[in-house]
């Protein structure tokens, strides 16, 4: 019982449809009673009616009852539904019962009109009568074959509720249960948009009672929006005021290499460079994340996968060559992605940067696009020591780093490929590229396939 009460304390669906049901049946249940009750009383009006009218004929056509015989009762017939008349008083009582075709054993002091009697252990419904030669009569009939009338002609009465009365406590189920689909259908709705979906909820569809709800909420996604908004914006106005000493302190380093200084502090004057450059990568990142969390332009055409690979090893090539990494493209299939160019730019490279940064000198970094199972994949992999199970998550929060890495990285990169990846409807997924020594890594980004992807776009 505690736990159907906290049921309905929690859902105000199953509240609702519980309330209806129980007064619904509790309404049901009075009316089927009084039905019943009013259709039992009007049946044995009915047949008293009946023992009226035989009197009534009796009165009219100067009839006399005469006493019955047991030669004249009929076999086929039954005893129960017969109308007994009989003169009160003038006939002797007889030792055979009513059944067998004798008379009803009735005191001749009862007063005129309807009596219920108990005679012979049986009971009877009695219409005492005097006719207008003063002659006395009696008309009976049994009482339960009178009641087992009115009680069959009132359950006929009740007989609809029986059965009409678990249709409607199904339709108000029904109809309650379908009055509540807006709110769910609008809870679905929220809770599958991603993060950077604050456009407002459409309430032109729900009802009055619910709208309110779905003004506040717009009310509230316009607020936060306008938060992300000044967060982003104050990200970016940072970046930019950040670039401008950050670029001086470049110049000055680079003016002061020129001049003549001790070994220890030319070492010095390269490590100072490093981190000068290692800030200026930060802020162009985080300028890059801040532009990929605020776009929200819809591309009118899909964009070339090679096309975007030759962009960024043509800007990628130094840094492989440097470390000695043999870089390229597998296969000539092509595909198109329904993307923005800078996004998918943003993306490779960023990609592509962190294979050639986290595999060791000598190593080997391939891209590659096809279409299966119905999405275009492109896919990055390396022979590098790749991302343990435990860290795959954690990869993509800003500026976080694997632990042990020596190289020099802000830990933006992969989350601006997230937010990108996640902005455009399409799915990153993290494996080794080696399973079985679970070594390298193999990232693969599916994007929903459509009728241009599967064209070879030049």
């Amino acid at each position: 019982m505690d736990g159907l009460k906290r049921r309905l304390n929690e859902s105000v669906q199953l509240k609702l449809s519980f309330t209806l049901s129980l007064a619904i049946l509790v309404v049901a249940i009075v009316a089927g009673v009084f039905s019943f009750i009013s259709a039992f009383d009007e049946a044995h009006e009915l047949q008293d009616d009946v023992l009226r009218q035989v009197a009534q004929l009796m009165d009219r056509q100067h009839l006399s009852p005469t006493m019955p015989t047991t030669d004249t009762r009929r076999k086929d017939t039954d005893e129960e539904s017969h109308v007994i008349v009989q003169r009160l008083g003038a006939i002797s009582h007889s030792a055979a019962g009513v059944d067998a075709g004798g008379v009803l054993p009735l005191p001749t002091a009862l007063a005129d009109g309807l009596h219920t009697l108990e005679l012979g252990g049986e009971t009877f419904r009695v219409l005492v009568r005097t006719t207008a030669n003063g002659e006395r009569i009696a008309v009976a009939q049994e009482s339960g074959f009178r009641n087992e009338i009115a009680r069959d002609g009132a359950l006929r009465t009740v007989m609809p509720f029986l059965i009409l009365m678990p249709v409607l406590l199904l339709i108000v189920a029904d109809l309650v249960r379908k009055m509540f689909r807006p709110i769910a259908a609008l809870s679905r709705e929220i809770d599958q948009r991603a993060e950077q979906e604050l456009h407002p909820v459409e309430d032109h569809h729900l009802p009055v009672e619910v709208r309110p709800f779905a003004v506040a909420i717009n009310r509230l996604l316009t607020r936060v929006g306008q938060s992300m908004d000044a967060q982003r914006r104050f990200v970016a106005d940072a970046a930019h005021e950040l670039r401008s000493p950050l670029t001086a302190l470049s110049l000055q380093a680079e003016r002061l290499a020129d001049a003549e200084m001790s070994g220890l502090a030319r070492e010095r004057l390269t490590v100072l460079r490093q981190g000068i450059e290692r800030g200026r990568s930060l802020l162009d990142q985080l300028l890059a994340l801040a532009k990929a969390q605020s776009t929200t332009d819809v591309p009118k055409a899909p964009v070339s996968v090679q096309s975007i690979y030759r962009r960024v090893l043509e800007d990628q090539m130094p840094l492989a060559e440097a470390r000695h990494i043999d870089i390229g493209v597998e296969g000539t299939q092509d595909a198109g992605v329904w993307a923005s160019e800078l996004d998918m730019i943003a993306v490779v490279r960023n990609l592509v940067d962190n294979a050639i940064r986290y595999t060791p000198e000598g190593g080997r970094v391939d891209l590659s696009v096809g279409v299966s199972e119905g999405q275009v994949v492109l896919r990055i992999q390396d022979n590098g020591p790749g991302i343990q199970l435990t860290e795959r998550e954690r990869v993509f929060d800003p500026f976080y780093r694997t632990l042990g890495s020596e190289q020099i990285g802000s830990g933006l990169g992969l989350s601006i490929v997230q937010t990108i990846v996640s902005r455009i409807n399409a799915e990153i997924r993290l494996d080794f590229s080696d399973p079985e020594k679970q070594t390298g890594l193999s990232v693969t980004i599916h994007f929903p396939v459509t009728a241009s992807s599967l064209a070879n776009i030049n």
